[in-house]
């Protein structure tokens, strides 16, 4: 059970949350001119293009043809997300009755690329950036849903502008206690050691571990802290990072058994400290403050690891912490849908 925004959903009822019954009212995509493909995935192509009725530039997310029901959560979850801080705006829905596609169009943010950045920001860009982005996930979390996909690619970073947006609701979930959720989530780099052990009851949580992997790359100049080649072996990356006392514990805390696994992955590793990967490249960025908030989100058992609102309060954050409520829900209870 999450430590907190446990009963959101239950609170704000199937009204909330439900989304297979939801009707979808889709326009037409006549207004909206693709100028150029931006990138992207399994799940979707994503183009830039302009909003012909006012010139703005848009973001086209194509869908590939894939269950409705995914394409439904997805628009509900936007749409209850609508306005949160650092959460990309969803401007559309269009669907091309020719090629029956679909199409979500979204607020357009300049990105700095990762690869261009993850080394050169600087200790105070690192701190905006990632306060910016635990802003997006507290509110989300506030409002009874996770992400599930958090990672530098779902991170557009308006350099210049100091303008971030969480993006790629696609995989996100509305949170439910003791539900048991499938573990083929995330991806690969930054997946928390629970789905890579398929322990399916876990919560907001998950969140704040890629999190905790985002800070690792930036803080000690990695494009990814732990880089497995598969699944098998980003488990053994992290397990020889954080040691294998604490990764028994967690398997007894949770009665979780692994099997088919390598004779490295059952070895004892010891747990290395975060001071290890401090180099002369590095070390402006990895401050004693930066090195503490790490070793608090990259925990085995969820549990341990600081929620996002708790991350905000840490003292790494003191600089960049802006004046709004501790507890995104204090504004949520403005709005009458719910009070902590």
């Amino acid at each position: 059970m999450a430590r907190v925004y446990t009963d959101v959903n239950a609170v704000l009822g199937p009204a909330w949350y439900e989304f297979e019954s939801t009707k979808i009212e889709w326009n037409v995509p006549d207004r909206y001119e693709i100028t150029r493909r931006i990138g992207g995935g399994k799940y979707s192509d994503v183009f830039e293009g302009v909003d012909s009725s006012n010139e703005e530039i848009v973001v086209i997310k194509v869908l590939k043809p894939v269950a409705k029901r995914k394409i439904k959560r997805e628009i509900k979850i936007l749409r209850n997300l609508s306005g949160g801080p650092n959460i990309v705006g969803l401007v559309d829905v269009v669907r091309d009755f020719a090629s029956r596609s679909h199409s979500l169009v979204m607020e357009y943010v300049r990105n700095a690329d990762w690869r261009d950045i993850y080394r050169s920001l600087t200790e105070l860009e690192i701190k905006q950036y990632l306060f910016q982005l635990l802003r997006a996930l507290d509110f989300a979390h506030s409002r009874g849903i996770m992400h599930r996909d958090v990672k530098p690619g779902n991170i557009m970073y308006d350099r210049e502008q100091r303008k971030l947006r969480l993006i790629d609701w696609g995989l996100a979930e509305f949170y439910h206690p003791g539900t048991e959720y499938p573990p083929r989530v995330g991806s690969r780099y930054w997946k928390g050691p629970e789905l890579l052990v398929s322990h399916r009851t876990y919560d907001y949580s998950l969140d704040l571990w890629s999190v905790g992997c985002i800070l690792a790359a930036l803080v000690f100049r990695k494009e990814a802290f732990f880089r497995g080649r598969d699944n098998e072996d980003q488990l053994l990356k992290i397990v020889k990072v954080l040691g294998t006392d604490s990764f028994e514990q967690y398997l007894f805390t949770y009665n979780l058994c692994l099997t088919n696994v390598s004779d490295e992955l059952v070895q004892q590793h010891a747990r290395l400290p975060w001071s290890r990967f401090v180099t002369a490249e590095n070390r402006t960025a990895a401050t004693p403050e930066a090195l503490d908030l790490l070793d608090k989100l990259l925990r085995y058992d969820h549990r341990e690891r600081l929620t996002a609102a708790e991350a905000m309060a840490h003292t790494y954050f003191n600089v960049v912490r802006l004046q709004t409520p501790s507890n995104p829900a204090e504004c949520f209870s403005d709005s009458g849908f719910y009070s902590t």
